[in-house]
């Protein structure tokens, strides 16, 4: 049964302290969420065991705020075939060789089966690894599907729901429509994004099909649990409860980020303070987004048209190896002190909470949604990418939060005028849709930041966890 914010059981199971341990896939979103939830049990007086690649430590630690309680145990990711020398992470390859990391960590089974056998932890926590449970088994070590994405986007994709071939093969014409009983009907995929959702649900990924590895960690773990509340998305987790045979669905809530302890860099804070309150326009496309010249001119461009100031945080397109290269000719004199393209690291949460930042352009990815929902920045969607395309239908027509920037149907592309328009309807005061997304934008945020509700949330989530001994 899905989890409510209450749970019922003996005295001494609520006492039982816990063991976790928690493998992720080597990707830096993933990491980060497990941590943060590490960070919640750890609250709690509960221990965990974090496996992780042996050179991510450092980035990992400046978030363990429970070190007596959390301990790292770094784990060596075997050489493979087409994998640069040294790669660890998605963020250590393109995007074509992400299949080779998950390979990698496959080769890790008798690592992490020893691992189990030596610590003995009550709990793995897990995804995509879909042979996880059944070495947790053998070791009368419960797993947990831990989904670091929304619940949305597997409901979306549902294959029991969907009926598809135990092959697991899409094609665009099986992903453009919702599947039947879908909780919002107006929620469906662009040709472009269907094609793309086939090919990475076809694609061979660690010797399996990407949407059969999912949906066997589904079927073959004992809980399945999602970073998210039921408030937002209860008929989503209620859909995907029905689909995978009543599996037991928990849920985090909606794991509030708690702000950095660091201050924002001089440099930022100071030109930042500029400009008047709410006037700045951030944009953020994540870690791992590259765009190709021809769509980052088009989306730079649209942030000068606003005539707004900006701050866009962005890799270097394809081929190019700095930013500089790739901006538009005289684009850096039109823009001076008024705009800046960064591609480095950005305090993302702080600068979501500097007065100046008015509108966050974001690539919807799960994480940087949730940053947004809780900030007072209007939310401008851009997705780049799988999950990313369900997020921002979900925000932009369910929950109505955000305005996405208009693409093609067919090729995806979208102009410098469709990143205009999609700023202007949310910054400006007498935009219709503007304010119906600002009055639904405050509405959510009041209700996630709502005293009480995280707390209640996990600690009903430890207690279900607890219950099952």
């Amino acid at each position: 049964m899905l989890q409510k914010t209450e749970n019922k059981m003996s005295n001494n199971n609520k006492s039982k302290s816990l063991h976790i341990a928690m493998y992720p896939w080597f990707a830096f979103g993933h990491f980060t969420s497990f941590l943060h939830l590490a960070n919640k049990f750890a609250e709690r007086g509960h221990k965990i065991s974090f496996f992780h690649p042996t050179k991510t430590l450092p980035k990992l630690s400046t978030h363990n705020h429970h070190p007596n309680l959390i301990t790292f145990i770094p784990i060596s990711v075997p050489p493979i075939d087409g994998l640069p020398l040294g790669a660890e992470t998605t963020n250590d390859v393109p995007a074509s060789a992400r299949p080779l990391i998950m390979d990698a960590m496959n080769l890790t089974r008798p690592v992490i089966d020893s691992q189990l056998a030596l610590l003995k932890p009550d709990f793995i926590f897990f995804d995509l690894t879909e042979w996880l449970p059944d070495v947790a088994r053998k070791h009368s070590v419960k797993s947990v599907y831990f989904s670091t994405v929304y619940a949305v986007a597997f409901a979306y994709l549902s294959p029991p729901a969907r009926n598809v071939p135990d092959n697991y093969r899409f094609n665009e014409a099986d992903l453009v429509d919702p599947p039947p009983g879908f909780p919002c009907s107006d929620i469906r995929l662009r040709a472009h994004e269907a094609r793309e959702f086939g090919d990475l649900c076809s694609r061979d990924f660690g010797g399996l099909p990407f949407m059969e590895k999912n949906v066997r960690s589904f079927k073959e773990c004992d809980v399945v649990c999602f970073k998210t509340s039921r408030e937002m998305e209860g008929d989503y987790c209620d859909y995907v409860e029905k689909h995978y045979g009543n599996k037991p669905v928990y849920l985090t809530g909606p794991m509030v980020p708690k702000p950095p302890s660091s201050k924002l860099d001089d440099s930022f804070d100071c030109w930042l303070k500029g400009f008047g309150n709410g006037t700045l326009v951030y944009c953020a496309l994540g870690s791992e987004c590259v765009l190709d010249k021809d769509q980052f001119q088009e989306l730079i461009l649209g942030l000068e048209l606003t005539g707004r100031p900006f701050l866009a945080a962005l890799r270097p397109p394809s081929g190019y190896e700095t930013i500089e290269q790739a901006l538009p000719e005289g684009y850096s004199e039109r823009i001076k002190g008024r705009g800046i393209i960064d591609g480095g690291w950005v305090q993302q949460q702080l600068m979501l909470h500097h007065p100046s930042v008015g509108c966050f352009v974001t690539h919807c990815g799960a994480g940087s949604l949730s940053e947004a929902m809780l900030s007072e920045c209007q939310i401008v969607l851009i997705p780049q990418a799988v999950d990313q395309f369900i997020n921002a239908r979900m925000m932009s027509l369910d929950l109505k939060v955000g305005v996405e920037v208009d693409k093609g149907e067919n090729d995806g592309l979208f102009t410098k005028q469709d990143v205009f328009k999609a700023i202007e309807v949310v910054m400006e005061q007498e935009s219709i849709v503007g304010r119906e997304v600002r009055a639904n934008h405050t509405k959510w945020r009041n209700l996630l930041l709502e005293e009480g509700l995280e707390e209640s949330y996990i600690d009903g989530f430890v207690q279900s966890l607890q219950g099952l001994f």
